[in-house]
């Protein structure tokens, strides 16, 4: 299941944001607590909704409503097309959430939002979002570095696209 993030939605946020693999994977976000997590759902994902139409949403199990994880579409500046993002809880991966999501926000971005092109970025040592990546149907096209991020990024695109 897949909702906008929400206020309430901190303490989660403030959990996933601090596992190793996270911060190892994205990096530290500076989220050491409750109004430190409240405060990145609303100048990040609440902020893209309201300025894009899109963002990072809540995954959440369809039995009983438990967050896994976040997955969406995400503009960035130094992008020239949305990639796709997804941080999920260690505890629960490998068992397809990241593919399921990942696969329903690129639809609903082709869909209802009229994007035709979204890419994908990673970490050259996370090789399982490279996987997720790949069962996306994207292909690695080049590396480059991002604003904001540290070190090199593996930068994947449509099948066919134009580098962007």
């Amino acid at each position: 299941m897949l909702r906008p993030l929400r206020e309430d939605d901190a303490p989660f946020i403030l959990e996933l944001v601090n596992e190793p693999a996270f911060l190892a994977n994205i990096g530290d976000k500076d989220v050491h607590d409750l109004a430190g997590a409240r405060n990145y759902i609303e100048k990040g994902p609440q902020a893209s909704y309201r300025q894009h139409g899109h963002g990072l949403l809540m995954v959440a199990l369809r039995d009983g409503g438990e967050p896994v994880g976040i997955c969406g579409l995400v503009k960035r500046d130094s992008l020239p097309h949305p990639d796709i993002g997804y941080a999920f809880l260690e505890r629960h991966w490998g068992r397809g959430y990241a593919t399921e999501a990942g696969a329903a926000c690129l639809a609903h971005g082709r869909d209802a939002l009229a994007i035709a092109c979204v890419v994908g970025i990673t970490a050259p040592h996370n090789h399982s979002s490279i996987r997720v990546l790949e069962k996306l149907g994207l292909v690695y096209d080049r590396m480059l570095d991002l604003p904001g991020i540290d070190g090199p990024s593996l930068y994947f695109v449509p099948p066919g696209s134009e580098p962007g």
